[in-house]
């Protein structure tokens, strides 16, 4: 074995050194073969009754159990190369590799190794002559080999089968090119055999070529003998064809049968190596996306029917992403011709295709670069239109809504249609839901059903944006895109069907039980009916007030880790539906549902029971774990995330309506903890400055409403932590302006200028509530003095000629009347500035000037 193990190092495959010794002529290899006797034995097998005889695994006969204990036995001593081939061919024309057990492959990889078959193929390919098999015979029974020890996981999985990849894959893209190879060789042994054999033989030549012609012992009759029971020995062994209901198309050529079965095995490698958990990775790698976008262009029946499968596995995973950044030109011109070939397919076929066409949709930021692309989709959506009117399957209906949606969403709603359509497709996906939805309790819904809801989901979630958008423009302007062509009458009537719907939705999570709360399903509902509630809070609300306390549980649970959420982090993983590739979080839940606690924390009856159920604590620890993770990312912590802006908004609700809520609630201390950690460093953040903006406002707000004991309103007094705060947001809320020259009007600076839309309202507020914390704890006063705030200010007012508006000069005017009025030494500064400047804005607060006692 050991010198059949170095042989079978060697690079290329040679049978023998001289022309006696090659395995067309079996000098060597009979001796072998008559040791096996497959056809003997079978008959014997078959006159015994062997067949009928199945062993404990329900595989082999015990006929062929013994003849394949012999053909390992040979093959496990063989001296070289000629030996193992011959073995090889006998096993793979004795049994077909779906009934040979684990043990049985392993003992043949202990015998053979994934040496051989890669050096099987290497050879063809370079098109070696001293193999003594042409190209076809030893890429035949190499990838014979590949596709049996590929169906154990682990030998699919190993890194000498992986390495054969970039072969299996050329084999199958440059197929013409190796069939010119191999026409080109066997002319040249026509012409070889022409020249050198004379039209009388000798009987020694004619016991010769009997020999040759034996399909024992000849391998290349295993594999050529048309229509002959080792061609389908071969064909069920490793084509899979007809476990897979696949019919091969019906061909007249002993190469083109022979090509099948080659790119059967290949395809049997690849499908078994993509199916490991790692496996998408290592085919991207390794270049089957290219690979296998030629392969299908050669539009041949074979391929398509393996092929496209394959690719469409390795798009619609976590691979997707980074397939479609390597390849997008590839993967763009098959995704147009699949399109073109669904436009121009029968009914029952394109039925049949909506499903492999959202394999291959690319993400978003690829779509919306291909004018080519949103042509083929608006094309398409010709197309569905009146497959979505028509009487079809629940199945079938389901996948066309799946396409819908996923088309929605490369590029909405502007290549849809007519308005009429996005109304025939919203009401649709809503009938869909509520007869999905409105069962009795306990009833399950199949995988098959909660697809269908979760792309009716995501054009329902489209469809609001529509049709709220389409109200608020219909009375400003006439519309100036497709995205505004819904008629008034038209949007109302699609927000009655979504309220109908979302009425289902609600009832469904009534519904939900916390051992449920991991489910994908569950999380798919909860987004939408989010997405409803972010627009539309005045529908549906007794309802939804009812509601609150699964939302709030549900985002609870996998805010603090308490529900077994491994499935879905998971599934999230899987299906890539987080944003930005980051992973799966338990936060976002909470992330979807907090603009619609930014609408209901402004309303009284909802607020009570959000405040019942403690929401505000909710809140601070989603605060708490977002600015814990933004910290540890280090560099990049300049990224903005709204969800902590939104966050701050509901909190600052519960802050303005509920004040002796905030005075007494545990939670609101610990805010202000990390209000004072967080401040410091967003004053340096300026990408931040909207959440800088929210922070400061809301330490504000609080601020206000916790008076110090009587007795301690000296600086000294106050915490460190509070101290830090006060002197943070003061720095804050002086960055906001910049005068220029003397008598110029004073500007909005640089670093706020870009977020001021955003950020203005709450700078006015936080200078309110600036005011509202000095007349609550004095000794802020002096901090305001002790920072040079209050020269800042007075200098910039007294020498400007106008603020950037109205609304901030009040502000500003406010802030500066409760200074006077709680602090003397402000009052005298405020009054010698106001002597001093009596051109400036600071002359024309005439609210100040009273508080100031200047005439």
């Amino acid at each position: 074995m050991k010198d059949c193990q170095s042989n079978a190092d060697a690079w290329p495959i040679d049978l023998g050194k001289q022309s006696e010794n090659k395995l067309a002529h079996c000098t060597e290899v009979t001796p072998f073969v008559s040791i096996c006797q497959p056809e003997n034995e079978k008959q014997k097998g078959e006159e015994d009754g062997g067949d009928s005889d199945k062993d404990a695994g329900g595989g082999l006969t015990d006929a062929q159990t013994e003849m394949l204990e012999r053909c390992l036995h040979a093959l496990k001593h063989a001296k070289n190369d000629s030996h193992i081939l011959a073995a090889l061919l006998l096993i793979t024309r004795l049994c077909p590799a779906s009934q040979l057990d684990k043990p049985t492959l392993q003992r043949i990889f202990e015998a053979v190794g994934l040496n051989l078959p890669a050096r099987l193929l290497v050879t063809a390919v370079r098109g070696s002559e001293s193999s003594g098999l042409n190209p076809e015979e030893l890429l035949s029974l190499g990838t014979a080999l590949l596709a049996a020890l590929s169906t154990d996981p682990e030998m699919a999985s190993h890194p000498q089968l992986l390495t054969t990849i970039p072969l299996l894959l050329g084999i199958l893209a440059n197929s013409p090119v190796l069939n010119q190879q191999k026409q080109a060789a066997q002319e040249q042994n026509q012409a070889r055999d022409t020249k050198m054999t004379p039209l009388s033989q000798s009987p020694d030549s004619e016991e010769q070529s009997a020999k040759t012609s034996n399909p024992v012992c000849n391998p290349a009759n295993v594999y050529k003998n048309p229509g002959g029971e080792n061609e389908t020995s071969k064909q069920n062994s490793f084509d899979g064809s007809a476990a897979n209901g696949v019919s091969a198309p019906q061909e007249t050529s002993p190469s083109s049968k022979l090509d099948e079965a080659m790119a059967a095995d290949c395809y049997q490698v690849l499908t078994a190596v993509c199916a490991l958990p790692r496996g998408p990775d290592q085919l991207l790698s390794r270049g089957a996306i290219p690979a296998l976008c030629q392969v299908l262009e050669q539009n041949q029946t074979f391929s398509s029917n393996k092929g496209l499968p394959l690719l469409g596995c390795l798009l619609s995973g976590k691979t997707k992403d980074k397939a479609w950044s390597k390849y997008p030109a590839e993967l763009l011109t098959l995704l147009v011709r699949l399109l073109k070939d669904f436009c121009q397919a029968t009914d029952q076929v394109r039925l049949g295709m909506c499903t492999q066409l959202v394999q291959f949709l690319p993400p978003t930021e690829v779509a919306t670069e291909s004018e080519e692309l949103k042509g083929a989709v608006t094309h398409v959506w010709a197309i569905l239109r009146p497959m979505i009117q028509a009487k079809v399957t629940p199945r079938q209906i389901g996948q066309i809504l799946v396409l819908s949606a996923c088309l929605l969403d490369l590029y909405g709603w502007e290549v849809v249609g007519p308005p009429k359509v996005c109304c025939l497709l919203v009401n649709r996906a809503c009938v869909e839901v509520r007869m999905g939805l409105e069962e009795p309790p306990g009833n399950e819904l199949s995988p098959e059903l909660q697809h269908t809801l979760t792309g009716c989901y995501r054009i329902m979630e489209a469809a609001i944006e529509q049709a709220c958008s389409v109200g608020i423009t219909q009375t400003a302007a006439p519309p100036q895109s497709a995205r505004a062509t819904l008629s008034l009458q038209q949007s109302r009537q699609v927000l009655r069907v979504l309220e109908e719907a979302f009425s289902a939705i609600i009832y469904y999570l009534q519904q939900v039980d916390p051992s449920r709360y991991g489910d994908p399903f569950i999380f798919a509902t909860f987004r939408a009916l989010c997405s409803w509630l972010a627009e539309e809070t005045s529908c549906l609300k007794e309802e939804v007030t009812n509601l609150l306390p699964f939302l709030i549980s549900y985002s609870r649970s996998h805010l603090q880790g308490e529900s077994p959420d491994q499935g879905l982090s998971c599934w999230m993983a899987e299906m890539s539906v987080s944003q930005e590739g980051r992973a799966w979080m338990g936060k976002d839940p909470l992330r979807y549902l907090l603009p619609a606690l930014c609408h209901l924390s402004a309303e009284e009856s909802p607020r009570k029971v959000l405040l019942s159920l403690d929401t505000p604590a909710l809140l601070v620890d989603f605060l708490s774990q977002c600015w814990s993770s933004m910290k540890g990312k280090g560099g990049g912590a300049s990224t903005r995330d709204p969800s902590m802006e939104t966050a701050c908004s509901a909190l600052l609700n519960f802050t303005v309506t509920e004040a002796e809520r905030v005075r007494r609630d545990p939670c609101f201390k610990t805010l202000e903890i990390l209000l004072s950690e967080a401040l410091p460093v967003l004053v340096h953040k300026p990408h931040l400055v909207v959440l800088g903006a929210n922070y400061c406002t809301l330490g504000l707000m609080i601020g206000r409403l916790k008076p110090v004991p009587t007795g301690d309103h000296k600086l000294g007094s106050a915490k460190a932590g509070q101290r830090r705060f006060f002197s943070s947001a003061l720095r804050f809320l002086r960055g906001a302006l910049e005068s220029g020259s003397s008598s110029s009007p004073v500007k909005v600076s640089l670093t706020w200028e870009e977020f001021w839309d955003e950020a203005a309202e709450l700078w006015r507020l936080g200078l309110q509530a600036l005011g509202g914390c000095i007349r609550a704890q004095p000794w802020i006063a002096t901090l305001v003095r002790e920072e040079g705030w209050l020269k800042h200010t007075l200098t910039m007012l007294g020498q400007c000629s106008a603020l950037p508006d109205q609304h901030t000069q009040e502000a500003l005017e406010e802030a500066l009347c409760a200074m006077a009025d709680q602090c003397q030494l402000c009052k005298e500064e405020i009054r010698d500035m106001m002597r001093r400047y009596n051109k400036g804005v600071l002359s024309c607060m005439q609210n100040l000037k009273k508080s100031a006692g200047v005439k």
